[in-house]
């Protein structure tokens, strides 16, 4: 009896030290939640390495890392607008990597200093809703001029560029088709038709499909999964030509689990993560089958978007858009 105790003891005992032993990684991520849900316990399935991950918007993920820069709190950041992860660049937040993995991305994907890389990319695109625009008698915007005609006043959501890097996207399209000064003069009438700024990038979407808003802004593949719920809306572009995130990783300079961290870099670059990435309606960079509905860029008139230029813009646009149009409501 006595010995079969002790081997009991001694299995409980075993069993704990594997679980206190299990390799883990702390994560950004600016995914969507149920993706990043998806990916991450794949890749715990995949390798046994457990991920404990926080989702913020692209912003926040900036701020959060910057603040935390001399005892970074986790080791990557997967996923946000690439916008987002130039600017961690920029502020000396993140580090270069060099995957073996990285030649199954497009070059033009891919930082040429190697301190991030691209997953999938998606247009920015309006979500209207067919409803509410019946009431108010008018079709889906295909215009960036659509959006501020009156009969939209207070009908648009749009997220927040202090906190999102999908509108910032909005804003630095704008900028690169018209110039700044005519981009400027356009936001300030496009801000009379706002309703809301949301925290989020993807917020608007769903807002849109609820009918709380008549037209919202974002990503096409997000606006695909209203569409795929049921709700009754209507994605449509800017026919003077529209931007794009690349969604992209980086490492975090200073993360404390690096081993791990870049084992997710390298796994996130496979065709067993872009088949999932896709199962989601993003158009990933890694060639494989979309899903019905999915709006591949090629298909949509999108503007030579200069991201470097972007990004080395951002904190002043953002702040020029804060003084000359926010704060004016």
């Amino acid at each position: 009896m006595r010995n079969t105790v002790i081997l009991v003891a001694a299995i409980v005992l075993l069993a704990s030290l594997v679980v206190s032993a299990q390799e883990t990684i702390a994560v950004y991520t600016t995914l969507f939640e149920p993706t990043a849900r998806l990916l991450f316990d794949a890749f715990e399935e995949d390798t046994g390495i457990k991920v404990e991950w926080v989702r913020l918007s692209g912003g926040e993920a900036v701020a959060r890392l910057d603040a935390e820069r001399r005892n970074p709190q986790v080791s990557i950041w997967f996923g946000g607008v690439g916008l987002d992860h130039m600017t961690a660049k920029n502020m000396g937040l993140t580090e270069a990597y060099v995957s073996p993995n990285a030649e199954n991305i497009p070059v033009q994907f891919r930082d040429p200093e190697h301190y991030w890389i691209g997953i999938y990319v998606g247009a920015l695109g309006f979500i209207s809703n067919q409803n509410r625009l019946a009431e108010l008698g008018i079709d889906p915007p295909t215009s960036w001029y659509d959006l501020i005609q009156p009969e939209l006043k207070g009908e648009i959501q749009i997220a927040n560029p202090g906190s999102s890097g999908t509108s910032y996207n909005f804003i630095a399209t704008l900028v690169q088709l018209w110039g700044e000064e005519d981009a400027f003069e356009y936001l300030k009438e496009f801000h009379k038709n706002v309703q809301q700024y949301t925290r989020s990038g993807n917020a608007p979407n769903p807002a849109a499909g609820l009918g709380e808003c008549a037209v919202g802004i974002g990503y096409a593949h997000d606006q695909v999964t209203v569409i795929q719920e049921g709700y009754p809306v209507n994605i449509t572009f800017a026919e003077e030509g529209t931007g794009y995130e690349v969604a992209s990783i980086s490492l975090v300079k200073g993360g404390k689990q690096m081993e791990a961290a870049k084992k997710l870099y390298d796994w996130g670059l496979t065709e067993r993560a872009a088949i999932l990435l896709a199962s989601t309606n993003v158009v990933p960079l890694i060639d494989v089958p979309l899903m019905e509905g999915a709006v591949p860029i090629s298909s949509i008139n999108v503007i030579d978007q200069d991201d470097l230029w972007a990004a080395s813009q951002k904190e002043r646009l953002v702040e020029k858009w804060n003084n000359e149009v926010y704060r004016q409501r």
